[in-house]
């Protein structure tokens, strides 16, 4: 008599970097043992989020269908918004009240925008979704004239704030920001970033912390006021509400704690990766960034794949090798890194370093057509953390 596979069900949520590539990957692995995967996401629409200051820019990028990214890999796609999540009950609901049951679940819903500072929610664009980014534009579409401040002197706000320069350079923009902009990269790069951004007319406020966003200016400490038709907040990040209320164990910023299989600490048929996940290294815990998020995603697959078949986990292991920041289309700055993401000597600047970037940019669609062909080297990742 034939045997009957045992069938497990596979969640994943988050249809961002590193959900795909983890439902991808676990689709692979599992689909000789029973694994049935499913993927849901709010958005019929696969956004690439490193893209996204060009988005609010104004320029108009490609277009990619969840269906289509996932198509011949096995996923089933489910369109909804994630409402709820109960460990305990392997349960999963939705915006219009459909459930979802779970075997083995895979968290990578990201995180939201810290709006704790007065004004934020209200008054402030975001790059929460690509709608966020869209909204942004249109603002700025129906501005003659007017200044942008541009809060947060991190990757994100020197990419924002450089681009809405080159591409809207009938608006001032202003760059807000508690350090210098670029803080984490060496001092050749960081010069290299100051001096792009005055060329392209941006006013850098370092030393400036935003106390208040008002709906026509932001306050900063000290009571002055700066004027802004449009504030867009790039700084700081929390997990989003979902995870805290879901009985899994979380961090003071709401990411969810996993062990170094990223399975939850608190619920091991849970995974977590990406921005929502705190993953802590030798060198501290990950940061959210793609460079880190996608690796989580694969690795969270194979741990889920080995356990399956009633193997051990290895330990995720993983070192950064580059900070990469978009000046404009025609400009950028590389700072290559350490694994712990301390600065090395080594940087690129100017076209090879605009081809560069937008060669890691693009790699992940590239990325999720090799995995449903079995051809990422997941290993190669683990590497990194022992470069010197």
């Amino acid at each position: 008599m034939e045997e009957v596979r045992k069938v497990t069900d596979i969640l994943v949520l988050g249809g961002g970097y590193t959900g795909i590539a983890a439902a991808i990957r676990v689709a692979v692995r599992t689909r000789r043992i029973g694994g049935k995967v499913r993927l849901v996401n709010a958005s019929p629409r696969f956004t690439e989020r490193l893209r996204l200051h060009q988005t609010a820019a104004g320029e108009t990028l490609a277009d990619h269908a969840l269906e289509e990214v996932l198509a011949g890999t096995g996923v089933e796609f489910v369109q909804g918004r994630v409402v709820a999540l109960d460990a305990g009950r392997h349960e999963v609901r939705l915006d219009g009240g459909r459930v979802l049951g779970y075997d083995k679940l895979i968290y990578a819903l990201g995180t939201a925008t810290d709006d704790s500072v007065p004004g934020v929610a209200d008054h402030a664009y975001t790059y929460d979704d690509y709608q966020s980014a869209v909204r942004l534009s249109e603002r700025l579409d129906g501005l003659m004239s007017g200044t942008v401040v541009v809060a947060g002197g991190g990757l994100t706000g020197v990419e924002s704030a450089a681009e809405l320069a080159e591409n809207r350079p009938h608006l001032h923009v202003v760059l807000v920001t508690r350090g210098r902009p670029g803080a984490m990269m060496g001092p050749g790069a960081r010069a290299y970033l100051d001096a792009t951004l005055a060329r392209l007319g941006v006013e850098v406020r370092s030393g400036a912390d935003i106390t208040k966003v008002l709906p026509d200016a932001v306050e900063l400490t000290g009571g002055e006021l700066i004027e802004s038709d449009a504030t867009l907040w790039t700084t700081g990040t929390k997990g989003l509400p979902v995870a805290g209320r879901s009985g899994l164990t979380v961090d003071s910023r709401g990411r969810i704690v996993v062990d170094s299989a990223l399975r939850s600490v608190s619920h091991p048929d849970v995974y977590a990766v990406g921005d929502a996940a705190a993953v802590s290294q030798p060198f501290g815990v990950l940061h959210g960034t793609c460079q880190g998020g996608i690796p989580t995603g694969l690795h969270a697959a194979d741990s889920l794949a080995a356990t399956l078949r009633g193997r051990t986990p290895k330990p995720f292991r993983f070192g950064y090798i580059h900070q990469p920041v978009s000046l404009g289309r025609k400009d950028a700055a590389i700072q290559f890194t350490r694994p712990d993401d301390s600065p090395r000597r080594a940087r690129l600047t100017g076209r090879a370093a605009v081809v560069y970037k937008e060669t890691v940019t693009s790699s992940p669609m590239v990325t999720f057509k090799l995995l449903k062909r079995g051809l990422v080297p997941v290993w190669v990742f683990a590497l990194t953390a022992g470069l010197k």
